[in-house]
């Protein structure tokens, strides 16, 4: 098949290499030519251009899956909603008509829920932060685009909603901190939903494979967890001592802003997504030694 990757960055290069393995026909977007010919060396198609510069995006082929995982860039100089709405509007001027499948990366940011409920996909996604209403805002210019009601199972898009994503090469936060002993700000209380970089791997695969057109799924792993837990089992991953916490003013607004519990059911029973690592616990343990 082919497969076309707009945003080949920590999750969406994971995605391309399996795809690649597959033996699928795989194109990939960057804006930098040496980032091209590292990417051609590994067999992927290169294509350079900009979702900020539609006149870029003409050599872009027909495919039958495209994976579109851009994330935001400080140094593009441009802002965060002009990235993701704009450009994401300009890509789909470009390919939307010519393209199969399209699998739209957005995230859990989109939901305002801030005490602690259970979310699914029913719940309202009504965030309070620029960064959730950004991301809410571009899901709508993909049904703009594409009929969610249709019932050509083999056309449309599926909007995949992603928890924080971790994982080997990741820069797993505040570690060095931990190790000195220093108080982590925050509310230790607050729930936490992550997802480890391989099993979000197989979301997008399974979404590809069994998704419906028109839907959109929340991808968290099985079990939510306090922050209190997560920086504890990351201090005993790296050798730090038990975490200390200590709440600021302004902790006050992150205990409002992010504290729900994401429910993954349709993950595993739509999808049938068999998570490899249920839990962060599980994931922690996985990960190699940290330095």
């Amino acid at each position: 098949m082919r497969k076309l990757m707009i945003g080949c960055g920590y999750l969406g290069e994971r995605v391309a290499c399996t795809w690649k393995a597959d033996g699928d026909e795989v194109t990939v977007m960057t804006r930098s030519l040496e980032r091209a010919e590292q990417l051609a060396r590994t067999g992927f198609k290169p294509v350079i251009g900009d979702v900020m510069q539609p006149q870029t995006l003409n050599q872009l082929p027909r495919a039958d899956v495209v994976l579109y995982a851009v994330g935001f860039d400080r140094s593009s100089g441009h802002a965060k909603r002009a990235v993701y709405v704009d450009g994401l509007r300009n890509v789909l001027a470009e390919i939307g008509s010519r393209c199969q499948r399209l699998i739209y990366i957005s995230s859990t940011s989109v939901y305002g829920q801030n005490s602690g409920e259970l979310i699914d996909e029913s719940s309202p996604a009504e965030s309070h932060e620029e960064n959730g209403r950004i991301c809410r805002e571009a899901e709508s210019v993909v049904w703009e685009f594409f009929d969610r009601t249709a019932a050509r199972e083999s056309r449309g898009a599926i909007i995949l909603r992603l928890a924080g994503i971790y994982g080997s090469g990741r820069l797993l936060t505040r570690i060095e901190q931990l190790r000195r002993g220093e108080p982590l700000s925050g509310n230790p209380e607050a729930w936490l939903n992550l997802i480890h970089v391989d099993d979000a791997v197989r979301a997008i695969k399974a979404a590809e494979q069994r998704g419906r057109p028109g839907e959109t799924y929340l991808v968290s792993d099985d079990r939510p967890l306090r922050r209190v837990e997560y920086f504890s089992a990351l201090a005993e991953k790296v050798g730090a001592p038990p975490p200390r916490f200590v709440e600021l003013a302004a902790d006050a607004i992150e205990r409002r802003q992010f504290n729900k519990r994401c429910d993954n059911r349709r993950l595993r029973q739509e999808l049938g997504v068999d998570l490899q690592y249920p839990t962060v616990i599980d994931g922690l343990a996985a990960l190699p030694e940290l330095p």
